[in-house]
């Protein structure tokens, strides 16, 4: 056999196994997306009169602001986040609010921004407690239970996020259900949905192959709720 056939063959053959590597993962990804996206949506309400009472809800943190085309617009995943979180207090659903976000540098603060408008939305500051260290998804519901002795709680965000948050919680053996915000329905809607598709994928490998634990955990700390 010629030393152009062998190359031919050799290049064929590899150009087969990153082939079937390429769609292996695809499908690893697409599959991952589909269950997560699917396995817990009875444990996600939207109606507020159909949502049960817990004591507490977290309300996992994004930016207040997104910058677009050098100007600087409130986030409505955001806004509609705390709306929801409101309004589940208000009708009595829970009787605290733990808001969780990143707080990373003096110039970002997630908790804090969140606060200010709960209380500005009619929530009593003495029931919303902050948690700091809310750098990512995983790390609110980790320290949901083990700084803040949380378990059977409501978690909300939008439900694309409460999905892979139940995947999280339920995989460090938490029980808490979901109330889903507004989601927004446009291109940029639908470039967060795509990134959510690795974030799923990322979700996996740290709960089930990497075992990552949080950036930080710290010492217990308590709740402050009516009642």
């Amino acid at each position: 056999m010629s030393s152009y056939k062998k190359r031919k063959q050799f290049c064929r053959y590899w150009l087969v196994m990153a082939s079937g590597i390429i769609i292996t993962f695809i499908v690893l990804i697409v599959s991952i997306d589909w269950y997560i996206g699917n396995q817990f949506n009875q444990s996600i309400y939207s109606d507020i009169n159909q949502i049960p009472s817990k004591k507490i809800a977290l309300v996992l943190g994004t930016s207040k602001y997104i910058n677009q085309s050098g100007r600087k617009y409130y986030n409505a995943y955001y806004v509609y986040r705390l709306q929801a979180a409101a309004k589940l207090y208000q009708a009595k659903k829970v009787d605290g609010i733990l808001v969780s976000g990143d707080n990373s540098t003096q110039f970002y603060d997630e908790p804090s921004e969140m606060t200010q408008d709960l209380i500005d939305l009619g929530v009593p500051s003495q029931y919303i407690t902050q948690d700091y260290a809310g750098f990512r998804t995983l790390d609110s519901i980790v320290r949901a239970k083990e700084v803040f002795g949380l378990e059977n709680y409501t978690i909300v965000s939008q439900k694309f996020h409460c999905q892979r948050a139940l995947y999280i919680a339920q995989s460090k053996g938490q029980n808490p259900i979901a109330f889903s915000a507004s989601d927004i329905q446009s291109i940029a809607g639908l470039r967060v949905r795509l990134r959510e598709v690795f974030a799923r994928f990322k979700a996996f490998l740290d709960c089930k192959i990497l075992k990552t634990n949080p950036k930080f955990l710290g010492t217990p700390e308590t709740i402050n709720h009516r009642g």
